[in-house]
């Protein structure tokens, strides 16, 4: 039926066109923003999942920011210990080739002492970003936490995982700075001859002589340097174990990044060629909408043509 008042082809029509501009216009945000979900009315689940992954991707991208700074400081520390080890075994060295009689023990010790210089220069400047595993102070925190991990369960609880070092007397303290002198290096011996009170740090032989007596002092402070180079050699796997643990923790949580953002990216991202191959057929939809509306808008001059006639 044709009519004046009702034009249902061009209203048949319009609705078409109008369709097809919506379904164009998404088509466009999509490959203008590569997301197929782009906010909560694209798909409430994908983006709400999608937003969680994000915010914690980000918490992981900061866990990874913390396993960097920790595994400089365990690079520093490592470092620093290795030269310290270097150090005291020179020092034991001196000293066995001190307790050969006749020697000028006074000239051994001035290598001694410049040992000892460079051995507490070594564990002051063994700092990295305010942090210091072997210049400690033993009134304060002796454990050093890195944060290691961000994970989330199945019910949305939060846990946070850590990497522990002992900067203690048991772990990686060569000198104590509050005075208590619990290092490895500062921690105070006695001999059992003269009772001569000593550390690796202040030991002086300049005036032993060859009496049995101040021998036997001598050989005791042998043993106690060979002591506190045992405690440094555990210290040195304390390190090199946290370094470990931290070198492959970072390892693990770069590739859970790139994981999480797969994941995202699958949930959300649009597919280019999809979605160019359907913005294509959209507009070869939208020229025959427009054509089959103006066709459907004639109609009303075909009628006033009959009165014409």
């Amino acid at each position: 039926m044709s009519s004046l008042n009702t034009n249902i082809a061009a209203m048949t029509a319009l609705q078409t066109l109008n369709q097809t501009n919506k379904e164009m216009l998404v088509t466009q945000n999509r490959i203008s923003t590569g997301l197929r979900v782009k906010d909560a009315s694209d798909n409430a689940a994908y983006w709400s999942i999608a937003t969680t992954m994000r915010s914690d991707n980000m918490s992981v991208s900061t866990v990874q920011d913390a396993l960097g700074l920790g595994g400089a400081t365990a690079d520093v520390a490592v470092t620093a210990m290795n030269n310290a080890i270097e150090a005291v075994s020179k020092i034991k060295a001196k000293l066995v080739a001190a307790r050969a009689p006749g020697l000028d023990r006074s000239k051994i010790q001035s290598e001694i002492s410049a040992l000892q210089t460079e051995l507490r220069s070594t564990a002051e400047s063994a700092v990295f970003s305010g942090e210091n595993w072997l210049n400690v102070d033993s009134d304060g925190p002796l454990s050093k936490t890195i944060v290691a991990s961000f994970s989330r369960d199945s019910t949305g609880a939060i846990t946070i995982g850590t990497i522990e070092v002992d900067v203690g007397p048991t772990g990686t303290m060569l000198f104590d700075t509050s005075g208590n002198n619990l290092g490895a290096l500062d921690l105070e011996r006695t001999t059992t001859g003269n009772a001569v009170t000593y550390s690796v740090a202040t030991l002086d032989i300049s005036a032993i002589t060859d009496d049995t007596t101040e021998l036997l002092d001598l050989e005791d402070m042998i043993r106690g340097v060979d002591d506190a180079l045992g405690q440094m050699t555990d210290a040195a796997t304390v390190l090199g174990a946290a370094k470990s643990r931290i070198s492959l923790q970072k390892d693990f949580v770069s590739k859970l990044i790139q994981s999480i953002d797969t994941g995202i990216g699958q949930l959300v991202d649009a597919e280019m060629n999809e979605e160019s191959t359907r913005l294509q057929a959209l507009q070869v939809r939208q020229q025959l909408g427009v054509q089959a509306l103006g066709i459907a808008n004639q109609s009303a001059q075909q009628i006033l043509r009959l009165f014409q006639s």
